[in-house]
């Protein structure tokens, strides 16, 4: 019997942001399920190579050996049957990646089943899977294709925006119907009212725990708020985190700076943003998930 996964950091991901699907995603797109079907069937026994999020993930599940104990859970989700996901598994032990469960949900939005394995997090290369994940509560991010992989290191860093990731897209409603004035004015009266949560808020919040379990000298991990707010809307967000008793190791208040050169210079493994603008420029200089979620992507809906 299952002991749960509530005191684990819980990952689910789809097999084509962990692996290299593009030849076999060509052919479903152009000959259809059953040739993509059989195209996997015939070539099973062949490794798949990594994807956009492998780095990410051989880092996240690194912290298990680190501490000795399971505290990472990775969770293979994605769209295929099993029949065709013997591939993905024959990767997984290939790559001696430390994924034991998975869900095959046959075509369908595997959505319903993020709830019952307690996700933090959710990545996938399917844009209309991760829009019903955030709709149902959960962090999730479109891993965009051919970001930069980071230079080999034993440090996993992550890199967030603020508004509409960590917290909510109140204050960005403001700035885009009233401008940065109105939006100064507004985060200066508010400055000692807490930032509603974001889809993230979770995910990080176990990400603080996990650090909570290293060595403050020594712990693997490395978190950043990279925002394009500047003073004063940096003391409201300063007093959230506060209150909600999670530390970030770095933060930047861009006011409005590309974010690119930060992020590169961070080393960031992957950065999480919900304007597909800043996401576009970001994924040139590290790997990005675009997180559609708030006022900014309700055109793209």
């Amino acid at each position: 019997m299952s002991k749960g996964l509530g005191d684990k950091l819980v990952l689910a991901i789809s097999s084509r942001a962990l692996f290299d699907l593009s030849e076999s995603h060509r052919i479903y797109e152009s000959e259809g399920v059953e040739a993509y079907r059989q195209y996997q069937i015939d070539h099973e026994e062949e490794t798949l190579a990594p994807g956009d999020a492998f780095p990410l993930v051989e880092k996240l599940l690194a912290l298990n050996d680190r501490l000795q104990q399971a505290r990472v859970e990775v969770i293979l989700v994605s769209r295929n049957s099993a029949d065709t996901g013997l591939r993905a598994f024959n990767s997984i032990q290939h790559y001696k990646l430390g994924i034991s469960r998975a869900a095959f949900v046959g075509g369908r939005s595997p959505d319903p089943y993020l709830a019952a394995f307690g996700c933090h997090l959710f990545l996938s290369t399917h844009a209309e899977d991760v829009r019903n994940a955030l709709g149902s509560g959960f962090g999730a991010a479109t891993i965009l294709s051919g970001g930069p992989r980071r230079a080999a290191s034993t440090e996993l860093r992550i890199a967030f925006d603020g508004d509409a990731v960590l917290f909510s897209d109140e204050s960005e409603r403001i700035y885009q119907k009233g401008g940065l004035d109105a939006f100064q004015s507004h985060e200066r009266d508010s400055a000692r009212e807490l930032l509603g949560g974001g889809p993230f808020k979770p995910f990080l919040a176990a990400l603080h725990s996990l650090q909570q379990e290293f060595p403050s000298e020594a712990c693997p991990i490395r978190t950043a708020l990279v925002t394009a707010r500047s003073a004063p809307a940096h003391e409201r967000v300063i007093r959230t985190l506060r209150e909600w008793n999670i530390r970030l190791d770095e933060s930047f208040f861009l006011g409005g700076l590309e974010k690119s050169a930060v992020l590169e210079a961070f080393g960031a493994d992957v950065f999480f943003d919900d304007q597909l603008g800043h996401c576009e420029k970001a994924r040139e200089r590290v790997a990005t998930g675009h997180v559609p979620h708030g006022i900014s992507n309700e055109t793209l809906l």
